[in-house]
């Protein structure tokens, strides 16, 4: 029997898990004007904020306001998916969620940002709000400086400021069992050699079935983020994920 848990009134052992294919027919019902659908897919989802939530436990700050603010990114991201994109509700609505949760936290934090460089950042969080939802997927510091008319460098400087340190290992959500770190979130450097240039043989990478080896060009020699490599592909990031992670693995078993 579950254990009863409950966070905001939330007896959390009982929500809903929706199918993805159940969440696009909601997603579609939302948008014709259904309240109804809208609190269905908010209800959801509820699963997605507290696992995401989870990330932030240690911190001492109340699991209930973490929660409440995770809802507020959910809720933006039901109200700007793209359902025409072939892209998973789960990896458009992570990275929203995570903002908002980041975006309390910063401003609560105890350490002081000058208000300039503070009402930047937030208007440039808002500006790569609107860029997520008009491009599906994380826009650049660039795109961000030419949407607020700044020069790069003031709006690197403002978005550093407030950002906190995290580990390039740091788990960001598992679906299915498949987790995706924040490395699998950082676009490769371009005109660099990466470490995939040590390890790759020809041969091996011949043997990679072709989904796998298009998954790796568009990675390492294009440069493109997982997100980006499973909207083009047609699949999600977290298998995105699995298949890179497989094929790197028949790689360096073929070479040793």
């Amino acid at each position: 029997m579950t254990a009863k848990v409950e966070i905001c009134g939330v007896d959390t052992a009982k929500l809903p898990v929706l199918k993805e294919a159940e969440k696009m027919r909601l997603l579609r019902e939302a948008r014709d004007g259904s309240k109804q659908a809208r609190e269905s897919l908010v209800t959801g989802n509820l699963r997605l904020v507290l696992s995401i939530c989870g990330r932030f436990s240690g911190r001492g700050e109340n699991p209930d306001d973490l929660f409440q603010v995770g809802c507020i990114g959910l809720m933006k991201a039901i109200d700007n998916f793209d359902i025409s994109q072939n892209v998973r509700f789960s990896t458009y609505a992570v990275p929203m969620i995570l903002g908002e949760i980041r975006r309390y936290l910063r401003d609560n934090n105890p350490v002081r940002v000058s208000r300039s460089i503070r009402d930047t950042a937030y208007h440039a969080m808002q500006a790569k709000e609107k860029l997520i939802g008009k491009l599906q997927r994380e826009p650049t510091v660039e795109e961000i400086a030419h949407e607020m008319d700044l020069p790069r460098e003031d709006v690197l400087l403002a978005l550093e400021a407030i950002v906190e340190p995290v580990s390039l290992q740091e788990p960001i959500y598992s679906d299915g069992g498949d987790t995706i770190y924040v490395m699998d979130q950082i676009r490769a450097p371009e005109g660099e050699d990466t470490w995939l240039d040590e390890i790759v043989l020809r041969e091996s990478i011949g043997k990679l079935p072709e989904r796998e080896k298009k998954i790796l060009f568009l990675r390492f020699m294009q440069g493109h983020t997982q997100m980006e490599v499973a909207e083009e592909i047609g699949i999600s990031q977290a298998q995105v994920s699995r298949l890179e992670k497989g094929a790197m693995r028949s790689i360096r078993a073929t070479k040793n």
